[in-house]
């Protein structure tokens, strides 16, 4: 039976967990807290406890019998938690038929709003966007047969603009020329899926919908939908925003998804914010 293991047993990770215990794979992973430990197991899950003060206990034991190993684990101030607690582990592997590194668009860094995609130069100009590039060097030193996934924003059930309005914590932020792009939790499960299927090691692939768009544009169409009041626009000059938030508003690009579709042969079930959001809202999220 093919095992996929998770660092980050997550939004993400466990959205491509039900494609693959669907194809027959035993899906096992990590997490910081009992009482989630406790959650995922009931949904018959092996889960680990990990986080960067506390390396699995049993390292072998937790990754024996793994064929497919993912990580959506992001790199913190000092690095990345699984690389620096089990990066010689990780060489040592053997059997490994396909590993996967969930990335970030923010490698790219600010491109004015111009179009980006696999072969533009990475060059990011916050914090977090250099260490996920070091992370993605990281991961390639393993020896691992890898494919890096770069994200754009992340929505799915519970995350997203529908959510945010009837939370009252939508703000339709406007800053001249600032798109981004984004895709839906169950795209990227899709992706994923497709690559164990096929596995290119040493690929990169941009995971992300068909249009990027300004985010108070996404905001306002999402209250057209379900039918709440639009926020009031609000210049960003003038939002009261964390400066880790603010850090996300210097970046602003389109990101190209052509290599997905072509190699990987994804059909978006959600190809902009438009299909997404609709069905999200006749889900009840």
């Amino acid at each position: 039976m093919p095992r996929l293991f998770c660092f980050g047993l997550g939004y993400t990770a466990l959205a491509l967990a039900e494609i693959v215990r669907a194809r027959g794979f035993s899906v096992a992973g990590t997490v910081r807290s009992p009482e989630k430990a406790d959650r995922l197991r009931a949904r018959g899950l092996e889960v680990h406890l990990m986080d960067r003060d506390r390396p699995l206990a049993d390292f072998g034991a937790a990754l024996a019998g793994a064929s497919h190993i993912l990580s959506t684990v992001p790199p913190d101030a000092a690095g990345d938690p699984v690389l620096d607690l089990h990066g010689a582990d990780l060489a040592r592997l053997r059997g490994i038929e396909w590993a996967g590194y969930l990335s970030t668009t923010g490698v790219y860094g600010d491109r004015g709003g111009d179009w980006v995609d696999e072969e533009s130069p990475l060059a990011p100009v916050s914090d977090r966007g250099q260490r996920r590039v070091a992370a993605e060097a990281g991961w390639a030193a393993t020896g691992l047969p890898l494919h890096v996934f770069r994200l754009p924003g992340i929505y799915g059930p519970g995350r997203n603009a529908i959510a945010q309005l009837r939370a009252g914590t939508a703000r339709a932020i406007v800053k001249e020329g600032q798109v981004f792009s984004r895709i839906h939790v169950d795209d990227i499960a899709a992706a994923l899926a497709a690559s164990i299927a096929a596995p290119n090691p040493g690929r990169a692939y941009n995971i992300c919908d068909d249009e990027p768009a300004p985010p108070w544009a996404v905001i306002e169409h999402a209250a057209d939908l379900a039918g709440l009041p639009r926020p009031p626009r609000v210049d960003f000059e003038a939002a009261d925003l964390s400066p880790m938030a603010r850090s996300f508003w210097g970046e602003s690009k389109r990101v190209s998804n052509r290599r997905m579709r072509a190699e990987l042969g994804v059909t978006l079930a959600y190809p902009t914010y438009r299909e997404g959001l609709a069905a999200l809202l006749a889900a009840g999220a």
